[in-house]
């Protein structure tokens, strides 16, 4: 019996399985509790076949954006989800995509990871058109959840532009697209320091000020839950390698 795959990458117009999906733990994304249980819900009303919306996350980086998204697989995969990362070049190819994934028994979530345009881009009007407004009806089982940095995909003004009333609408006609918009905001030092002292729950670090360590390397990376991992990463192979620290 083969392995159920439960992740692919839509690429040069196939499907190409994930045989090693990264899934994190829904319940280890921390300071997010808003944002969880709204894309958690919005994600069960459409593996059992309700009316959702896509899906739009963006804010500033290391916030939990992507991991959120990924974590929906740990929570619905046993009910037919899967997760298709789609790359902004293939923004052309959706509507093979959808051909693709038309007839198909599962509920695909199709990924934009850091996804951003700039403006007057042709596959941001593409991408507008294919989501709502194209001659074909889109899937039934099928979502679009999209993280960003940009709040509006793209940035609102340019400094030449003769009608930036026209451009603006224009501009946030894509994002009002996704039914489904979630802000996510750095972190205080505080929050880093909870996410840190969670990664480490349970090992034994007795001798260490592992608050003074966690701080100088956010001095130089950043409040935020991607350092507060990378911060662990460091701290446990330095440990494991009988380094002082």
């Amino acid at each position: 019996m083969g392995i159920e795959v439960l992740a692919y990458r839509f690429k040069d117009g196939e499907l190409q399985p994930i045989e090693h999906p990264h899934v994190p733990s829904y319940d280890s994304l921390l300071h997010i509790d808003r944002q969880k249980e709204l894309l958690r819900r919005n994600t069960l009303q459409f593996v059992r076949g309700l009316p959702a919306n896509d899906a739009l996350l963006w804010g500033d980086r290391g916030t939990g954006k992507s991991s959120l998204v990924k974590s929906m697989l740990g929570l619905f995969a046993k009910e037919g989800l899967r997760l298709v990362q789609v790359y902004k070049m293939d923004i052309g190819h959706l509507s093979e995509l959808y051909s693709l994934l038309r007839k198909r028994e599962e509920r695909f979530i199709l990924f934009f990871d850091d996804l951003s345009f700039e403006p007057h881009e042709d596959r941001a009007l593409v991408l507008k058109s294919l989501m709502d407004g194209d001659v074909e009806e889109r899937p039934q089982n099928m979502l679009i959840y999209a993280t960003s940095n940009r709040r509006h995909l793209m940035p609102l003004r340019e400094e030449s532009e003769k009608f930036p009333e026209e451009s603006h609408i224009e501009r946030v006609s894509l994002v009002e697209r996704f039914g489904l918009r979630l802000g996510f905001f750095a972190f205080g030092k505080e929050q880093f320091l909870s996410i840190v002292r969670h990664m480490l729950n349970g090992r034994e670090l007795q001798g260490i000020d592992l608050e003074r360590l966690a701080l100088d390397w956010a001095l130089h990376h950043g409040f935020s839950g991607r350092s507060a991992s990378q911060f662990v990463k460091d701290l446990m192979g330095r440990l494991r390698l009988g380094h002082e620290v």
